[in-house]
């Protein structure tokens, strides 16, 4: 992606991302002085600085990590961090009961003066309340992304909050613009980004970095892409630092028809940021009006009903998390209104070679 170009530019000074994950720890060397938890209302910020898996603080350093003392090094060094915890995937059932519903942290996100919103993460589960949670933060001029999912090897799979209206689903791409195999297909993938071979840490003791693959380090290299325009171009709407990113995506197909797998592209914030004079487009133009008024569609363009959600105390497998045995309890039903979703922590190292050259993937039009 050229960081190095890009920074000269922009670092992402000056924007916030709000980082909804397993937490962030404030304290690596990488994060320090990043992290800004006085920020997080109160109603909302039980534990935020407490990761119980080193997911949301990988996260955290991939968008705004300064690689101080050899550490990860984020591709927005210059933004700063917001960080909520909700429970994923390695939660135990007591502390998900005591972590804030998506919807309520989404709303406060939305009442804050955080630009970006960054949940690599995802679940089958149309949680009550988020819809319209995530439809109050895009109207307060918020940009949020999602990953679509790391188990399309296992199963077809559709993944909220990436395949809500206003969500922008992140696919994992390699650097060449290959999709990844792990990494979920449908008409709610808008862009693509790296998210093979990425260093995050290995786990929650925060001692060693591993590489992995995954949407959910896509998804937050596409948030931190979002921060260095949105830094260099403050006056921009969330609607124009879409359009700019969907705009300059590398793609070797038609604007007006993306794909599947990859969405729009993959994104090349470089394109934006060395154009000083880049158009784009109205302040007041959703780039994604046609996906968001149609909704999510299955392979035949027909509407994809939404999942219901399950009764109250229903313990169900984490989908992307079947290899390691663990599991999630859903209890959006529960009286502290918490829900309980997977965390994708990245698939096994694989890429689905589907032709040849950047870009030469299986495309199938999206039915918008």
């Amino acid at each position: 992606m050229k960081a190095e170009e890009m920074w000269k530019v922009s670092t992402g000074e000056g924007v916030k991302v709000a980082v909804v994950d397993t937490g962030v720890n404030p304290n690596t060397p990488s994060l320090k002085g990043k992290v800004l938890s006085s920020e997080v209302p109160q109603n909302v910020s039980y534990k935020a600085t407490e990761d119980y898996s080193g997911h949301g603080t990988s996260m955290a350093e991939l968008i705004a990590g300064t690689g101080t003392n050899g550490t990860l090094k984020g591709l927005a060094p210059g933004a700063e961090i917001v960080p909520y915890r909700v429970a994923l995937t390695g939660l135990d059932e007591a502390e998900a009961r005591k972590a804030p519903h998506l919807a309520k942290i989404i709303r406060a996100i939305a009442d804050s003066d955080a630009k970006v919103v960054n949940m690599a993460f995802g679940g089958r589960i149309d949680a009550p309340g988020v819809q319209e949670a995530i439809k109050y933060a895009h109207d307060k001029g918020k940009l949020l992304f999602a990953g679509t999912g790391n188990d399309a090897k296992e199963t077809k799979f559709t993944g909220y909050p990436a395949a809500y209206p206003y969500v922008v689903g992140v696919a994992a791409s390699d650097e060449s613009g290959t999709v990844g195999e792990f990494s979920q297909h449908g008409n709610y993938v808008d862009l693509a980004a790296p998210g093979l071979d990425i260093p995050t840490w290995c786990d929650e003791k925060l001692r060693d970095y591993c590489t992995g693959d995954g949407t959910s380090m896509a998804t937050a290299i596409a948030s931190a892409s979002a921060a260095l325009i949105w830094s260099a171009h403050p006056d921009w709407t969330a609607n124009q630092v879409l359009n700019s990113l969907i705009e300059t995506a590398g793609r070797d197909w038609a604007r007006d028809d993306p794909s599947t797998y990859l969405g729009y592209g993959l994104i090349r914030p470089r394109k934006v940021l060395e154009n000083k004079n880049f158009d784009p487009g109205p302040a007041d133009t959703d780039p994604l009006a046609r996906e968001n008024a149609v909704g999510l569609l299955d392979e035949s363009g027909k509407p994809v009903p939404p999942a219901p959600a399950p009764s109250k105390g229903t313990a169900t497998s984490a989908p992307g998390a079947e290899d390691d045995g663990t599991s999630a309890v859903a209890s959006d039903t529960d009286s502290s209104g918490n829900t309980t979703l997977w965390v994708g922590l990245g698939a096994a190292a694989a890429v689905l070679v589907l032709g040849a050259g950047a870009f030469a993937v299986i495309r199938s039009r999206r039915g918008a």
